[in-house]
């Protein structure tokens, strides 16, 4: 049997740390390199714990879900020295707890075992022989009030909640949660105290290999905040296939009643238990859980006390009359924190608290189980009306489908608000300040791709009040800061939700957008950084100032639209004979869809922007036709409507001028509504490349006419060039050298013989192609830059306005045709994007004195 060193004089050890060797060899930890059993584990911890040295130190860790800090959280609590738990993946706070509490030992991260860095022989500090973890508070990071912990505390919590979720020696449990977060912690000393397996990694279940671990590992165990089961239902968890899953739980915030039964209805048909949990770091981390069979028909409830904890319903003050059954929530049991600790002084204080006031309003339903209703200490007095920010949140995703956060101060309401279609900020303001009596001036609404969280995944509350109100953002010129550019970021996107970890895609950037932000970019930072659409902004570093002189980069894509454009409007006039333009936007199309659109936003959301790329594309077009058609152009009805082409495929005539914006808009249309189921949703993640290459096949039956269709103008028509938009979708997804040469090869077996008699058309088409594949951005000129990016943003309404401007000056003199055509084209695109900015920012006035009385009135 593997030694520890003896404890400390005057101090304690956990037991479930230094009797890992009782366990002998059944396995401890399982990862992506290989198996760890109980026997190896202890000896590490030993090992480990000599290095620590004699004498109580204290240990500052930064928590990380790999081997190296589990041993030395391991060997610090079973050799009796106090440890100082951090997030590791928050420098900033593992900076300030350290400067705050000065720990006598330091660990840093490290390939395989951590290194110790001894920062003094013996302590700095005083301890209670009782305090053996510090933890920060669950809102807090890098706060210096942290709780502390006592050794009994941890062992109590450990074997409260192997209990009731009845953990065997045969269970093995993943880690979803950071190490630091108690959550995350209580998963891992539940499981080591039973002798189960954990299965270490740092993989969000959002990604594939965490569940090729999980399935290799025989998982049994799940445990997630609300935010995971968000991710859950984007991965498709309730498809898949994990025989050993015996039971998920879930903490970390209230999980909607809906959510709750859907999942334990998921469960009972899988064969697992779902139990919902409740706790606050103060206890250590768990003080209730829902028995899993109650979870359909109580699905609001925390449910019951843990196996040797109790609560009490104490009176508040502010609560009487029909709701006096409602009071603040009191936990009492073994797993109560010592108290906090505010400065090193404090970790020489023993018990401090007996109770612990959760600061949660509950009452006690018929069956017994308890219910959480409000928060106490997050109630607001704003002109004099008291409100529950939790409260504001729950109305809109109960009443509206809406997810948000709500925070403030007595001075407003701060909310932040996932986007969805047909709710602005307006709205929101409105239907807040009806159902609660506020003057819509006191709330400040804001609309976000997500909503801030911390890294457990619970709520920013913090962020959420640093948002404040919404102004006016000016552009520096020519900053590169992450300020500046977050300010460049906001006026090319009409966003007021920029943060430096905003990216182009998660703000809804698309291809429109695009080319102005890709322009200002190189001319910011003087190069074009690769995958910069999602990149965070505060990642966009510009390099040591040089001379650049005017040589720049130019991305393909953007190139390959205004040259296309320029091809097209030239051909049309016959200045010159290059065809194949509108064929190749057609693949940058697809190109751009996958790169914007498909993005890691939930499906609902995907489906969304794409709904809204269709109409930043149809309706110019529709208001351009009705123009048209009023000055006495050749189009009709059904040009107006875009069904021309699908109407009279064989058409020869002038109505066939927009054919490529209808199949477009048709395109778009059909991968929208394919994307919109939800297996096809998850196979498009699972196979982001064997997915468009599946379709570019079905599109190669249409175009080698191997279906039986009617009669279609081969060239022009939606079915017959699909295969064109799929190819470029394939194009972005391909991440290999091999996924490239497949999309290559498929290209030059297709294109060849689609224009027949136009080998030139078709070699425009494959050389324009094997540019987007192979070469991210070409060399260039500021000059041509913004020349070549004004016509890329304005490609499609060129297009749209050529046919009835070029023949003005078409008898006078080619050249000034198509410069008229191009020129024309740019300053619609442009009126048009300043006229759909105007009418987003337009307000109906009110003032603060009128709302304040409506609100007084509604009130009384």
């Amino acid at each position: 049997m593997t030694l520890l060193p003896a404890p400390p004089a005057g101090g304690h050890t956990l037991p479930l740390a230094d009797g890992l060797a009782l366990h002998g060899d059944h396995t401890a930890l399982v990862t992506a390199e290989g198996a760890i059993s109980y026997g190896e584990l202890a000896r590490r911890v030993a090992d480990t714990a000599r290095k620590l040295g004699p004498g109580r130190r204290l240990v500052l860790l930064p928590g990380a879900n790999t081997v190296g800090a589990l041993v030395v959280h391991l060997a610090a609590l079973a050799s009796g020295h106090p440890m100082l738990l951090v997030p590791g993946d928050h420098p900033k706070s593992v900076a300030a707890l350290t400067a705050a509490y000065d720990p006598d030992i330091v660990v840093h991260p490290g390939a395989g075992e951590w290194r110790i860095e001894e920062r003094r022989t013996g302590s700095a500090h005083h301890f209670h022989p009782d305090l053996a973890l510090l933890l920060s508070t669950s809102g807090s990071t890098g706060s210096p009030k942290l709780v502390r912990l006592s050794y009994d505390n941890l062992q109590a919590n450990a074997e409260s909640i192997a209990t009731y979720l009845g953990i065997r020696d045969t269970d093995r449990a993943v880690t979803t949660l950071p190490m630091h977060y108690c959550y995350g912690l209580s998963v891992i000393h539940s499981h080591l105290l039973r002798g189960a397996g954990l299965v270490l990694t740092e993989l969000s279940v959002a990604d594939a290999c965490f569940w090729d671990l999980f399935r290799t590992a025989r998982g049994t165990a799940l445990a997630g905040v609300p935010y995971t089961f968000d991710l859950l239902d984007r991965v498709g968890f309730a498809e898949m296939d994990l025989p050993h899953l015996r039971y998920v739980t879930q903490a970390g915030g209230r999980l909607a009643p809906e959510r709750v039964s859907h999942y334990a209805e998921l469960g009972q048909r899988s064969g697992w238990d779902l139990f919902v949990m409740y706790g606050q770091t103060e206890a250590t981390a768990r003080m209730a859980y829902l028995p899993p069979e109650l979870a359909t028909a109580h699905p609001t409830a925390i449910g019951i006390p843990v196996p040797g904890g109790s609560f009490s319903l104490e009176a508040v003050d502010e609560i009487s009359g029909p709701e006096d059954d409602i009071g603040e929530l009191v936990y009492s049991g073994p797993n109560v924190m010592l108290g906090y600790a505010h400065t090193p002084a404090d970790l020489a204080l023993g018990r401090t608290v007996d109770t612990l006031r959760t600061g949660d309003l509950a009452r006690r339903n018929g069956e017994g189980l308890y219910e959480i209703v409000g928060r106490r200490s997050r109630f607001l007095k704003i002109l004099g009306l008291r409100i529950d920010p939790d409260q504001v949140a729950a109305m809109l995703d109960e009443r509206h489908g809406l997810s948000a956060l709500c925070a403030g101060d007595d001075r407003g309401l701060t909310l932040a608000v996932v986007r969805e279609a047909g709710w602005d900020e307006r709205r929101i303001r409105r239907r807040v300040a009806e159902e609660f009596g506020l003057p819509a001036r006191a709330i400040h609404v804001h609309l976000l791709p997500a909503l801030p969280r911390l890294p457990s995944g619970k709520p920013d509350y913090q962020a959420v009040r640093t948002l404040g109100r919404p102004g006016e953002t000016e552009v520096p010129p020519g900053g590169a800061g992450a300020d500046d550019l977050c300010a460049l970021y906001a006026r090319i996107l009409d966003r007021t939700d920029v943060t430096p970890d905003s990216t182009f895609v998660g703000l809804g950037g698309d291809s429109l957008s695009y080319v102005e932000m890709s322009l200002h970019l190189e001319e910011r930072l003087g190069h074009l950084p690769t995958s910069w659409h999602t990149t965070p902004i505060s990642r966009l570093q510009a390099p040591e100032r040089k001379d650049r002189g005017r040589t720049r980069s130019l991305e393909t894509s953007v190139a390959l639209r205004a040259v296309a454009i320029v091809c097209i409007v030239g051909s049309h006039v016959s200045l010159f004979e290059i065809r194949g333009g509108a064929h190749l936007l057609l693949a940058v199309a697809g190109f751009n869809f996958a790169r914007f659109l498909l993005t890691s936003a939930e499906r609902r959301d995907r489906v969304r922007r794409t709904g809204r790329s269709i109409a930043r594309i149809a309706v110019p077009c529709v208001v351009w036709t009705a123009f048209a058609i009023l000055i006495g152009s050749y189009y009709d009805l059904s040009n107006l409507l875009l069904v021309h082409n699908a109407l009279w495929p064989q058409d020869t005539g002038p109505r066939i001028h927009l054919w490529f914006v209808e199949a477009l808009v048709y395109m778009l249309l059909a991968v929208l509504a394919l994307l919109a189921l939800p297996a096809v949703d998850r196979a498009e993640r699972r196979f982001p490349y064997g997915l468009p290459l599946t379709l570019v096949a079905l599109g190669l039956l249409t175009r080698y006419e191997l279906v039986g269709l009617p009669e279609r103008a081969r060239i022009t028509d939606a079915v017959t060039v699909f295969w064109l938009f799929a190819l470029g979708w394939a194009a972005a997804k391909a991440r290999t050298k091999p996924q490239r040469l497949l999309i290559t090869l498929a290209a030059l077996a297709s294109v060849p013989g689609f224009f027949p008699g136009e080998p030139r058309r078709e070699a425009f088409v494959l050389i324009g192609f094997a540019l987007l594949v192979w070469f991210p951005a070409l060399p260039s000129h500021r000059r041509v830059n913004q020349v070549a990016g004004l016509l890329a943003a304005s490609s499609l309404s060129i297009y749209l306005t050529h046919w009835q401007i070029f023949p003005i000056l078409d008898g006078i003199s080619e050249p000034l045709s198509v410069i008229s055509a191009l020129v024309f084209g740019i300053a619609y695109a442009k009126g048009a994007d300043h006229l759909t900015r105007r009418l987003s920012t337009l307000r109906r006035p009110s003032t603060l004195r009128t709302e304040w009385l409506a609100a007084r009135r509604r009130q009384s």
